[in-house]
């Protein structure tokens, strides 16, 4: 299959890239940086260098690919994990936003079958069960600057699934782990936790849902032929409260227990938007994603994976 991936040279791009290889299909990969487009090349896909907010270059990049399947893997995140600077939502933002369409309007110009977005997981409102299936409702009324992000991934999500020119699957993706992400062991979460900066809040009841980038991207080359139109959780199998989690992360960063600090302390240093996910974040379950597109992570949960893929 002739597959395009917008994004190549990301954090989940390269494995993508990879697998994609592997599997026998023909890829086309962008980046906007020319230095990484000779990693692309060297995976064994062509490279194109590409600005996605530049409608008539995309455009044609895409029709050159003559793909059958487009992936949008698009991001633009910055270094350090500080989600209560507007700065830290903004870029990405905008690349989803007009990038992401931008992309949607090459696949269909380009006559693609079928388009498969990236999304997160943890965009389900703080309310009812702990862990959501694809039809629980969004928290596009997030409080701070989490709630733009939300509302425009909605807004993607939406584009694609009901483009009546394609097949379009969303994937929402846990909280990525692996080289490359902020829980990498030299990520900014990473050297947090091996600081005691990265604490417990309150009693850690916000849940969260994990996935490490290789079984993202594994997902990602099932979706290509598998599964109907719609949106798929793409996470692994144990979702699990901050109390939980955090402690094994820490040990295998080689790091001290994380400290724990009071809600009321976590709002007043990181904000109340950053602290209320601490205590209300909602998991995903990937019932879906296992029984649609076939597929099965290889770290079925975060304890192996944290232990295996970081230590």
């Amino acid at each position: 299959m002739r597959v395009f991936v917008a994004g190549a040279s990301g954090a989940i791009g390269r494995p993508l890239v990879r697998q994609l290889i592997a599997a026998g299909h023909e890829v086309t990969g962008t980046t906007r940086r020319p230095e990484r487009a000779e990693e692309i090349r060297a995976a064994g896909a062509e490279a194109v260098v590409c600005d996605v907010f530049d409608r008539e270059a995309l455009a044609a990049a895409v029709a050159a690919g003559r793909p059958e399947t487009v992936v949008n893997q698009l991001t633009s995140l910055p270094q350090r994990y500080e989600p209560r600077k507007a700065s830290f939502y903004e870029e990405t933002n905008r690349v989803r936003d007009v990038g992401g369409h931008n992309l949607v309007e090459a696949a269909r110009a380009a006559g693609a079958r079928r388009f498969v977005t990236q999304s997160i997981s943890f965009l389900y409102a703080p309310e009812g069960d702990w862990v959501k299936s694809e039809d629980a409702r969004v928290f596009d009324d997030a409080p701070g600057h989490f709630g733009p992000s939300v509302r425009i991934l909605a807004e993607h999500e939406r584009e694609v699934v009901e483009c009546p020119d394609f097949e379009g699957l969303v994937l929402r993706y846990g909280q990525f782990y692996g080289p490359d992400t902020y829980f990498a062991p030299d990520g900014h979460l990473g050297g947090e936790t091996r600081s005691r900066r990265f604490p417990v809040v309150g009693a850690g009841t916000g849940t969260f849902s994990f996935i490490h980038v290789e079984d993202a991207a594994g997902a990602t080359v099932a979706a290509l032929e598998r599964g109907a139109p719609g949106v798929y959780n793409v996470v692994d199998d144990e979702p699990a409260p901050m109390r939980e989690w955090l402690p094994v992360y820490a040990e295998a960063m080689g790091a001290k227990p994380p400290r724990r600090v009071p809600a009321w302390l976590a709002r007043l240093v990181a904000g109340k938007p950053v602290a209320a996910n601490a205590l209300q974040m909602r998991g995903a379950s990937n019932a879906k994603a296992k029984r649609e597109l076939g597929w099965t992570p290889r770290y079925a949960s975060w304890r192996q994976g944290f232990r295996e893929a970081l230590g």
